[in-house]
């Protein structure tokens, strides 16, 4: 198998009558198989070349997930053009960029967001035709429905038989399957390109790993154009015969969040997808529901999960000795109490698999403790995605797995020296599934992709057992004032883990004598806190004793404090600034997928953190702390 087109036919031939692909229509899910998918993407490749697509154009991809995503990218791979999936978070600005940039002569647009598109028609440079989705009277203008497309298929194939399948068998593994735009953690966003072969070898590559049986389901209710769906859920289930399901969408983003819980006991899917994000978020629907039911109910929870994190340790890559001795009381928790949770989550869920963001050892011991474990894996954009993950043979909690096959990875100091197992540095890896490029960008490809080894920019350790635990950003490390260096990003999510008051915390240390931490706080956790003082919201008295209740959460982190000794002290925030609004991702503060966008915060808080290195700066309770909270809580 060389191709995207070679995965999809195998399991044409494999498996024709298996569904692939679940939507729900008139209130029902219905499933379309891969004998009548095949067809389908035939006619959208056909309609296509009838419209003049050559190989190699590109065609850009802005929808909501849906069976019309999946056979639409496969029809441009068919018809031998690139897909460009576009996020339907990114703003009218940002898709100008992508679009332009990639100079897509055609776009696949979902009724959602044709009036984004409709919106800076004026600027798109090589836009030709616009498709819409769930479409099928006459339009005006460069738009087109998607029913006239594929009914021009028809027509195209009834007049060239044997024409598409000539172009499908003239793709190589070299050619480009995609040209995937970089979020935006980066200084400008970079289309990363990704072959056919790239694919190919990386879902071969995790499904070393990980296999999905043909009857698994898949719920996937992340962003389908991130480099982690596509991959995983979308191309790793078509080679096993598998299938997948969209969220209903419904009429808006907020209708697509309240039907995720439905949509889960109508598939009872088998496997999901997630980042930690929406992890916590799950835990935190649970705990609340748990909450609601009784302090009886809420006391067996707390001990079934005390005892199921010392039954499991730090994962099952060593022998349980004598805890096997009670695997009885692990198993009357489990049916008790744990098994009632799974029921939520449609009954059959055997796992998750983790990727997206770093997700912290509380989050993976708890959904062990389940019954629904979190296999967190590593991976990149530019690795198409997949480096590492655990699995349900060998997991360790805290690190990222073990490496994929065939695949090398190094871990590297700053001159590109070996480090020894157990020594930090930055991953490099090399393999089939590294990206070609990226487009119209060579020197940015060339400080990437050295003599074939693809620099991450991620710093991480190998251990003695072969699992790779991933620490954080390189470039993201502080640097204090005598040039040592340390990745932020445990201290970050201890922090926002641990306390209630706090929901994002992001630390700074640009080669200065102490670390300074910008912080969002809980607005109704710290409500909450002040009301049970008898202090009044909205005063003077009020925010001090808030800013004070802050301080006194992250001082738990040092000397004397609850979780002292967890981290070096030079590294904690010495002083704090209160950011006057939460993250999002209107203004580039966090990503598509709720990462922080480090460059952005910095560059938006520049004056508060110029402030913050000043000695008035350094009290909590100074003026802009104060403001800015009054700011938050009238937001």
């Amino acid at each position: 198998m060389d191709t995207i087109i070679d995965l999809f036919e195998r399991s044409c031939l494999k498996f024709p009558d298996n569904p692939y692909l679940w939507e729900k229509k008139d209130g029902k899910y219905e499933a379309l198989t891969y004998g009548r998918a095949k067809s389908r993407v035939m006619e959208i490749a056909a309609g296509l070349l009838a419209v003049g697509l050559k190989k190699g154009q590109r065609v850009a991809l802005l929808s909501e997930g849906c069976s019309d995503w999946v056979c639409s990218e496969l029809g441009i791979l068919y018809a031998g053009g690139v897909n460009v999936p576009l996020s339907i978070r990114l703003t009218a600005r940002e898709l100008v960029f992508r679009i332009n940039h990639s100079g897509a002569r055609f776009v696949f647009v979902s009724p959602f967001y044709l009036h984004i598109l409709n919106s800076i028609l004026g600027e798109l440079e090589s836009v030709e035709k616009i498709v819409v989705f769930r479409s099928s009277g006459e339009m005006t203008g460069l738009c087109s429905s998607f029913a006239r497309l594929v009914q021009e298929g028809r027509r195209w194939l009834g007049v060239h038989p044997g024409h598409l399948e000539e172009i499908a068998c003239s793709v190589k593994s070299t050619d480009m399957a995609n040209i995937s735009y970089t979020s935006g953690t980066t200084a400008e966003p970079k289309g990363i390109i990704l072959t056919h072969g790239n694919y190919v070898c990386n879902v071969l590559q995790a499904d070393s790993l990980i296999r999905i049986p043909e009857f698994y389901k898949v719920l996937l209710f992340l962003p389908w154009d991130h480099s982690f769906a596509h991959t995983v859920g979308i191309y790793s289930f078509m080679y096993n015969g598998a299938s997948l399901a969209a969220v209903d969408f419904g009429n808006s983003p907020m209708d697509f969040l309240r039907n995720i819980p439905l949509n889960m006991r109508e598939i009872k899917p088998h496997v999901l997808l997630s980042v930690p994000a929406i992890a916590k978020n799950f835990r935190k629907n649970i705990e609340a529901e748990i909450q609601r039911k009784g302090r009886f109910v809420t006391f067996l929870y707390m001990r079934g999960l005390k005892f199921a994190y010392w039954y499991y340790g730090d994962g099952n890559y060593r022998k349980k000795g004598l805890k096997v001795l009670v695997a009885p009381v692990k198993h009357f928790f489990d049916s008790l109490v744990f098994s009632r949770i799974r029921k939520s989550f449609g009954g059959n869920l055997r796992f998750f698999i983790g990727g997206g963001a770093l997700l912290d050892v509380e989050l993976q011991k708890y959904y062990r403790a389940l019954g629904i474990p979190m296999y967190q894996g590593y991976g990149l954009s530019e690795a198409s995605p997949v480096i590492s993950s655990n699995t349900p043979e060998c997991h360790k909690f805290g690190s990222s797995g073990r490496p994929v096959t065939p695949m090398e990875l190094r871990i590297c100091d700053a001159d590109g020296g070996i480090m020894p197992l157990g020594e930090q540095g930055e991953i490099v890896i090399r393999g089939g599934n590294v990206m070609r490029g990226y487009w119209c960008n060579e020197i940015s490809t060339a400080e990437t992709i050295r003599e074939g080894w693809l620099y991450t920019g991620d710093l991480g350790f190998l251990d003695e057992h072969g699992f790779l635990t991933v620490l954080g950003r390189f470039k993201s490390l502080l640097i204090a004032n005598d040039g040592e260096k340390y990745s932020p990003e445990g201290i970050e999510e201890a922090i926002v883990e641990k306390s209630r008051f706090i929901d994002y915390c992001m630390l700074y240390n640009n080669q200065s004598s102490y670390t300074v931490g910008l912080i969002v706080p809980n607005k109704n956790a710290l409500r909450e806190y002040i009301q049970g003082k008898h202090i009044e919201a909205g005063t003077i008295e009020g925010y001090k004793m808030m800013l004070d209740k802050i301080r006194r959460e992250l001082m738990e982190y040092r000397y004397g404090g609850k979780y002292a000794g967890l981290f070096p002290e030079r590294w904690l925030p010495a002083v704090v600034v209160i950011l006057p609004a939460a993250l999002n991702e209107k203004d580039g503060t966090i990503n598509s997928t709720s990462k922080m966008v480090r460059r952005r915060i910095t560059e938006l808080y520049k004056s508060e953190l110029a402030f913050a290195y000043t000695p008035e700066g350094k009290d909590i309770l100074n003026c802009t702390n104060t403001r800015n909270i009054r700011k938050l809580f009238d937001n």
